[in-house]
């Protein structure tokens, strides 16, 4: 009996997933499709099938990386609960991805280092942060108008908690030892809760 040929989907993540592994390895500059070819174990002509071009493979490997994330954070906002514990389960989601995805955090950098020359990929990335930062200042606002925070300025919370953050990640892979996740996932977080919490008395 025949094996049974992979799926159009399987296939595609096959080829995203030895994407993946190559620019981590090499950055998007030195990788070639043959590199892509080689460790995918396909056929140029089935890379091409489903990619064009590098950039359309780097292009759904930014979609990948930080899409699924902004998904779970949108279902997050969307339930009940007050603003804390929507905050809580918000960050617990991003150190989970950031863990995650430790050994291909070169690559976000990747992606970083590209939309300074790309217009476009630095399009998408704003628009993921952008998006990110208005889901999280519609909890702490939601906080601020059901009295479980102070009225402070949501956006400028929601900024200075993702910068937070985001900055640790880059700590954490420049020197992992500068970060203990276990300690920290939370730590950020309280400072700014302190600060917007209201005070019962």
């Amino acid at each position: 009996m025949s094996k049974q040929r992979p799926s159009h989907e399987k296939r595609r993540l096959q080829i995203l997933d030895a994407a993946e592994r190559i620019f981590s390895r090499k950055g998007f500059d030195k990788a070639r499709m043959d590199d892509i070819v080689q460790e995918a174990g396909l056929s140029k002509g089935s890379l091409y099938w489903y990619f064009k071009s590098k950039d359309e493979l780097i292009r759904a490997l930014l979609d990948r990386v930080f899409i699924s994330e902004v998904r779970e954070a949108e279902a997050l906002a969307e339930q009940p609960g007050s603003s804390e514990d929507k905050l809580k389960a918000f960050i617990e989601i991003a150190v989970r991805e950031y863990r995650h995805f430790e050994k291909i955090l070169p690559l976000s950098y990747e992606f970083v280092a590209l939309a300074a020359r790309s217009k476009a990929v630095r399009g998408v990335i704003v628009g993921y942060f952008r998006h990110y930062l208005d889901l999280m200042a519609q909890i702490i606002q939601e906080g601020i108008d059901d009295g479980e925070f102070r009225p402070v300025e949501a956006n400028l919370a929601a900024s200075s908690l993702i910068s937070m953050y985001e900055g640790l990640a880059m700590l954490w892979f420049l020197e992992p030892e500068l970060v203990d996740w276990d300690t920290m996932t939370n730590g950020p977080l309280n400072l700014i809760l302190d600060g917007i919490k209201v005070v019962e008395v």
